[in-house]
């Protein structure tokens, strides 16, 4: 396939990141997570990390390593060759077209900017579960938080920015909105999103072999439980 229009700057000394557009597209991220795939499974020599983003992927690798490996050429140049030669054979990435629900219980006690929501909206706390829950999202990234899945894109409808001031504790599982985007907090910190319900399951779990529950281009859907539902489950995955 065509290698996509592309920038290239240096990230500190020991990295780079290599940016293929600036907004949140669909388009864009696919080749995101092209670009990703390609390097892991023809890896970069001296390379020790990839962090795949909305629109960019960065690198960061060994300075010291390619100093010694190739004396006559600057860590930079090096890696940024072996990135575009990658960047020039990408694989077609096929998405796991598998669609992840995740329950969500939409309870004022769990949601404690639903209504607010729902006003900004005009719309009733019902029309807003339904259309929050209508949609498929695509996990963007994996960020801020170990496991928490950035996820787009909302029903304008019911988009709203962020909270002028962030809250101290979000718990862990809460379900918010911020823009055009939705993700789950994985573990209990502080947090800015609109709050509109929480969900009972782990999504980062630091003793299973795959610890994150959500993975970059996974498709996801949530399902309205009730408070009863919700908390039997969090009972179950405790025991």
């Amino acid at each position: 396939m065509e290698a996509p229009a592309y920038h290239i700057y240096p990230l500190g000394d020991r990295g780079l990141t290599i940016e293929l557009g600036k907004d949140i597209n669909a388009t864009t991220n696919r080749q995101v997570h092209q670009l990703f795939r390609q390097l892991q499974h023809n890896p970069i020599q001296f390379v020790s990390d990839i962090i795949p983003a909305y629109s960019s992927v960065s690198i960061i690798y060994d300075t010291n390593a390619i100093k010694k490996a190739f004396p006559h050429e600057l860590a930079f140049d090096y890696v940024k060759g072996q990135l575009i030669d990658r960047l020039n054979s990408l694989d077609t990435y096929e998405t796991n077209h598998l669609i992840k629900h995740i329950p969500v219980c939409y309870d004022v006690s769990l949601a404690p900017d639903l209504k607010a929501v729902a006003a900004h909206a005009q719309i009733s706390v019902e029309e807003l579960i339904r259309i929050h829950t209508a949609l498929v999202y695509t996990v963007y990234m994996i960020g801020f938080l170990p496991g928490f899945p950035y996820m787009a894109s909302v029903d304008k409808k019911i988009q709203m920015p962020r909270k002028a001031q962030p809250q101290l504790i979000v718990p862990a599982g809460s379900v918010g909105i911020a823009g055009e985007q939705t993700g789950i907090y994985p573990l209990d910190s502080p947090g800015g999103w609109q709050l509109i319900g929480q969900t009972p399951l782990l999504l980062f779990d630091v003793a299973l072999e795959t610890p994150c529950l959500l993975e970059p281009g996974q498709q996801v859907q949530f399902n309205a439980i009730s408070l009863a539902e919700f908390y039997a489950i969090k009972k179950e995955i405790s025991a």
